[in-house]
């Protein structure tokens, strides 16, 4: 026999719907307010030169023309692009990797410091990216790496958002079932490759997707360390569609909107597994 719950009284039901409905206008206008600029994008990179030289603003283009396009791809965007693409891959690798057995080590492991390390850990996230540049491109020229990918790449091989993200989300693993395993005769690295790693599909696609996003947008440092035209990223690349006096706004938009397409179809991709990720990760 199935209970059904009480009705809710008329005022609170009332005060419910209330909210209900303001949390949703809420929510479209930040929607509408973050897609606005997406929106505008979209327009100057598809405007004919005569619009952008206007002084009259245009919600819409006198004529849809693809000649911004035709501009960027004068440049080597292609190879900017599998540049990116390799670098991206390589770090979203590593860093996934490092992330998640760092996390694995602080959540489930027991060794004598553990909280006092991660707590040091964490404490290098409120120093800010640019008082590292510097000993980080000291440290990239004594090993001889300048002017390479793995310049880019070895930086980035590990984040403390990404172990602190890990280490939450391991924490709601049951100890049960790894001491399951431990008895079944499984050693740490196999507890870790046969129990924990397929729990961790959500986790594996946020640390991905938040990897990938930083990785390809990632301006400064790619500039400061790649010294050949040839190993630009796109981000990069970029700076070469500005004219030395005036700036060619409809290129630019064109050249940012063809950057945007993979973070776009990943997000899309993995929606569902990177809400999971936050959500049993604890972080709100």
């Amino acid at each position: 026999m199935s209970v059904t719950s009480p009705p809710l009284p008329p005022a609170v039901s009332v005060r419910r719907d209330r909210t209900r409905v303001l949390r949703t206008v809420a929510a479209a206008v930040i929607g509408l307010a973050m897609a606005v600029p997406l929106f505008w994008m979209v327009l100057v990179a598809f405007s004919p030169l005569a619009d952008l030289h206007s002084q009259h603003l245009r919600w819409w283009p006198s004529a849809v023309t693809l000649d911004n396009f035709r501009r960027v791809f004068r440049l080597p965007v292609w190879t900017w692009t599998m540049n990116s693409t390799v670098i991206t891959v390589l770090v979203v690798a590593i860093t996934v990797s490092c992330n998640l057995l760092a996390g694995y080590a602080f959540a489930k492991m027991r060794f004598r410091g553990r909280n006092v390390l991660f707590l040091l850990m964490l404490s290098t996230m409120t120093v800010p990216v640019q008082v590292l540049m510097v000993p980080q491109f000291k440290l990239v020229s004594a090993m001889g790496l300048f002017g390479s990918f793995w310049a880019v790449i070895l930086p980035a091989s590990s984040t403390a958002f990404g172990v602190f993200l890990a280490r939450q989300f391991m924490l709601g693993i049951p100890d049960e079932i790894l001491e399951a395993a431990r008895m079944d005769g499984a050693g740490r690295l196999r507890t870790f490759f046969t129990v924990v790693l397929p729990l961790c599909k959500p986790l594996v696609a946020v640390l991905s997707l938040l990897t990938f996003l930083s990785q390809w947008n990632d301006f400064a440092w790619p500039l400061t360390v790649l010294k050949d035209e040839r190993l630009y990223t796109l981000s990069v690349g970029m700076q070469f569609v500005n004219g030395q006096y005036t700036a060619d706004y409809g290129a630019i938009m064109a050249l940012a909107l063809l950057s945007i397409l993979p973070m776009v179809v990943l997000f899309l991709c993995f929606q569902k597994y990177f809400v999971q990720g936050f959500a049993r990760s604890g972080i709100k």
